[in-house]
């Protein structure tokens, strides 16, 4: 019998304490090449609440070269590490302690062989805030049961009955049909990055936690091959989907805010991309407590040594 997992419960959506301890270092997507074509053009983005830039700092080519880009602390000016993929997407690491780029996603490349993002051009970004935690909104992306009735013109395209999601290391693929796989490419990156790939273009959301766990900000990038009326409608399409998510998410937290939810069994096969990033985020939060109660356990041993000290 497949082995039944339990959500996270209901309190980690909500608790401050808890916040704190997600705050660990990663990889995060900060976007395709092509979102830094002008030199010295700084793109601000606000990671685990530290502010960072990302620009092209040379070169006079259409498009910039993976070593004509820099992601830098945009409070100490420090440069930070990226990685950029050969098919052109940017990553960046907040800390120093953040493992290689391919020890995080050890088989992520070969999966962006599909797409040529140095071609596919920057079109529009918008941001806002949403009354809910950042994990209620991965809850939703992880899994399709909710889709047929919040996202009906979505399910048109890609049905729930042949919807799967793979599980990989750090991050999840999303499957719209197992016999179709060139169709769309829908990546999840732990913690809280997303690429979505179809229809001609390319949409990619943040959710960021701020000082408040209820509430989370949305950071969307938009990219198409099309200008004009093609991407007009293409962007509609997509920002409906992305409003029926965010209503859903509001009120999901509504009621784990008011105790109505505590906590449940996840479905081993349609809400697998949900136990995986929950189980992630568990370890992660388990390892900084750890951390930190060896850190004052060390702490207290120092203090009573240095009472013996002046004792003698």
């Amino acid at each position: 019998m497949t082995e039944l997992h339990r959500t996270l419960p209901a309190s980690w959506y909500r608790s401050q304490g808890l916040y704190q301890l997600e705050r660990r270092a990663s990889w995060y997507l900060l976007g395709p090449i092509t979102r830094f074509r002008e030199v010295g053009a700084k793109v601000e983005y606000e990671i685990a609440q530290r502010p960072l830039v990302a620009f092209r700092c040379s070169g006079d080519d259409p498009s910039p070269g993976p070593e004509e880009i820099q992601v830098q602390c945009a409070e100490t000016k420090r440069f930070l590490r990226h990685h950029v993929t050969p098919t052109g997407l940017v990553f960046a690491a907040l800390g120093d302690e953040a493992p290689d780029f391919y020890e995080y996603f050890p088989d992520l490349e070969p999966l962006l062989e599909k797409v040529n993002f140095t071609k596919l051009p920057y079109r529009h970004s918008i941001k806002y805030e949403g009354r809910f935690n950042w994990k209620t909104m991965v809850d939703g992306y992880q899994e399709c049961l909710h889709c047929q009735y919040t996202h009906p013109s979505f399910s048109v395209f890609y049905p729930l009955t042949s919807y799967a999601v793979h599980n990989h290391q750090n991050f999840s693929q999303h499957m719209t049909d197992p016999e179709k796989p060139d169709d769309g490419l829908f990546l999840y990156f732990f913690p809280n990055c997303t690429l979505n790939v179809y229809g001609g273009g390319m949409s990619s959301f943040r959710v960021c936690p701020t000082s408040d766990p209820n509430v989370t900000r949305m950071e969307f990038d938009y990219y198409h091959m099309e200008s004009g009326e093609k991407f007009t409608q293409y962007y509609k399409f997509v920002r409906q989907v992305a409003m029926e998510d965010y209503e859903l998410c509001e009120k999901a937290q509504d009621n784990l805010v008011r105790g109505i939810y505590s906590e449940g069994i996840l479905n081993p096969d349609k809400e697998n991309g949900v136990s995986f990033y929950q189980g992630r985020v568990f370890e992660l939060v388990c390892e900084q407590y750890a951390t930190d109660q060896g850190c004052r356990q060390r702490e207290k041993e120092l203090l009573l040594a240095r009472k013996d000290i002046r004792q003698l």
